[in-house]
Parts: C-alpha cells; sequence; structure tokens
C-alpha cells in the first residue's frame, strides 16, 4: 500500500467466506488510485470515484466471481463505506452536505449527499440492459445502498435523462465523487464543530 499523508486516511480488510477485500483511504488526497477487483467494469467506475473526489484509494478485492459479481460488488462497497466512516472520525469541521449535476453526452444525473451518519439512499436511475461488460447493471444499486449504509450518509441519485446505460452509470459514479469532495472539505469557518445543532452526527433529525 502506498504511503498516505498523516491526513484523515484510513484502511479497512474485511474476510468472508465469499470475498477478501482491503481499501485504504486519504480523504485529503489528489485522487491517485490503485484498483484490482477482479471486475472490470467495477474497477473503472473507482477509478472514476476516486479521480473526481480528490480521495486517493486503494483496492484490492479477491471473491467468488466464478458464482457472480455480487458477492464482491456488494462488499468492495462495503469497505470504502466504513474506511470513508472511519476516516471523518467524528466529522468535526466539515462542509457535510454536497451535490452535484453531472452531464455527460446525452445523460444528466444529480446527485445529493448528506455525511449525517444517518444511512438513507434514494435511487432513481433506470437502466434498460441487463449488463455493462460482464457486470449485472442490478448491481449498481447494492453498491450505492452497501456505500450508504457502511458510509453512514443520506444519498439521493436521480437520473434526470439519458439513453446510454454507461454513461448513466458512470454519470452517477461521477456525481457520488463529486458531491463527496465538497462534503468531506472541511469548512474554515467551523473547522472545530460538528455541523449538528444537536453536537453530534447521526440518531435522530
Amino acid at each position: 500500500m502506498s504511503k498516505f499523508s498523516l491526513a484523515r486516511r484510513a484502511a479497512v480488510e474485511r474476510k468472508t467466506k465469499e470475498t477478501k477485500i482491503r481499501v485504504a483511504v486519504n480523504l485529503d488526497g489528489a485522487g491517485v488510485y490503485k484498483i484490482n477487483t477482479g471486475i472490470g467494469f467495477l474497477d473503472h467506475m473507482m477509478e472514476q470515484l476516486s479521480r473526481h473526489s480528490l480521495m486517493d484509494l486503494e483496492i484490492e478485492a479477491s471473491g467468488d466471481l466464478h458464482i457472480d459479481f455480487h458477492h464482491t460488488t456488494e462488499d468492495v462497497a462495503i469497505c470504502i463505506g466504513e474506511a470513508v466512516s472511519k476516516a471523518l472520525g467524528e466529522r468535526a469541521g466539515i462542509c457535510r452536505y454536497g451535490s452535484a449535476v453531472i452531464p455527460m453526452d446525452e445523460t444528466l444525473t444529480e446527485v445529493a449527499i448528506d455525511l449525517s451518519n444517518r444511512p438513507y439512499l434514494i435511487w432513481k436511475v433506470v437502466l434498460s440492459k441487463p449488463k455493462l461488460g460482464e457486470m449485472d447493471t442490478e448491481l449498481f444499486k447494492e453498491w450505492f445502498q452497501a456505500f450508504s449504509q457502511a458510509a453512514g450518509v443520506t444519498l439521493h441519485v436521480s437520473n434526470r435523462y439519458g439513453e446510454n446505460n454507461h454513461h448513466i452509470v458512470e454519470s452517477c459514479f461521477k456525481g457520488l465523487a463529486r458531491s463527496l469532495r465538497q462534503a468531506v472539505d472541511i469548512d474554515p469557518r467551523k473547522a472545530d464543530a460538528v455541523p449538528s445543532t444537536k453536537g453530534i452526527l447521526g440518531g435522530s433529525l
């Protein structure tokens, strides 16, 4: 694994009978990535996530791909989410909210995120094909759901329009990346305070 700065970084390992995964993140990085999930299209999306969030991201994953891609896809998202949550710590000083509207040729997708420590996913994305490459398109919602739960974030993903399934999915990940980049940034006006009237993030409104 590469040497990250002493800033907000974390590493997570997950071993089950289905997968073996190690993820490392640096929230204050430069979008440097080293990714190997064994699933080509998922690697491509994780590269987009890193590059456009400026989060350094390393993933080394092996899983039961001879069965299908479900376990590996879901567990990679869980590990990334857990690493992001761990790197955020008490979430003091963060901007907390982020949003992005991503155009990609004929496609337009909107993503909004709240690092609330209250996981919730709204997924308004319709894909017209069962697969992208060798990957089942139904797995993209599973990825976002697992990430939302593990990271403790409220996440809304809405594809306004589009025709090309590759463009639709990629715009979802780029939208997540850009909104996450905003949300994890430190607010210079409140760098020592948790952005909530409760004094903590999580639990009830």
